[in-house]
């Protein structure tokens, strides 16, 4: 007989197979047209296995939104850990992550208060990822980590939302294990380039500071 509160090998993996198939389950329906009773179908389990784990569905979803954000959190500190550099390192992160970028996709495109809590902590794990305290990443040259971030949280987001419409531009879903890479490639091209000239971005940045209405001149860049 188990003491109480420990847990058997067995709910473990049921709990785990419960998240999986919710996961699935809201990115396909959303977390209104998600059913219990279609998520236990998913899991191959009954609902009151699910309703024992969880008790409902509103903390079912919370719990897979707490999935979604250290599963991110993790996958982005062990790329830049040296697994960028590690073929079978990124098979499996994208192939773990695939399925997560989903569920934030329809949770971002339902505009739930589940996505306004989602898009926070990934913007506070991608402020957190610029202070340059973390390997394979510098503190950007900004004097606004904050909107940097901002900015960099809604680029990453906007193309999960975006997805259908990279699949039609591009032949591939970029939440595919075909379509993500060639997205990814154009990404580090992005962050590797420098497109505009500094006197281009240098009137660019003293129009902007001079326009109506601004209470002050924003931050600059930060010297090297």
């Amino acid at each position: 007989m188990r003491e109480a509160g420990e847990v058997a090998a067995e709910d473990l993996t049921a709990r785990a197979r419960i998240r999986g198939a919710a996961l699935l389950t809201f990115a396909e329906r959303g977390v209104k047209g998600a059913t219990i009773r279609g998520i236990a179908k998913a899991a191959g389990v009954s609902p009151g296995l699910v309703q024992h784990h969880f008790g409902s569905k509103e903390a079912l979803r919370r719990e897979c939104d707490e999935f979604a954000i250290e599963t991110l959190r993790r996958t982005n500190r062990e790329a830049l850990d040296g697994g960028l550099g590690d073929p079978g390192f990124l098979a499996v992160a994208v192939r773990t992550a695939l399925p997560v970028q989903r569920y934030v996709a329809r949770a971002l495109a339902d505009g739930s208060p589940a996505a306004a809590e989602l898009f926070d902590d990934v913007l506070a794990v991608t402020e957190e990822t610029l202070s340059g305290d973390g390997p394979g990443v510098r503190a950007p040259a900004t004097g606004d980590v904050r909107a940097y971030a901002a900015a960099m949280t809604a680029m990453r987001l906007g193309m999960l939302v975006l997805h259908e419409h990279l699949d039609r531009a591009l032949g591939a879903s970029p939440l595919s294990v075909e379509g993500y890479p060639r997205l990814a490639l154009a990404l580090l091209d992005i962050l590797d380039d420098r497109l505009m000239e500094p006197e281009t971005v240098a009137r660019a940045r003293e129009a902007l500071n001079r326009m109506p209405g601004r209470s002050g001149r924003a931050p600059g860049p930060v010297s090297r």
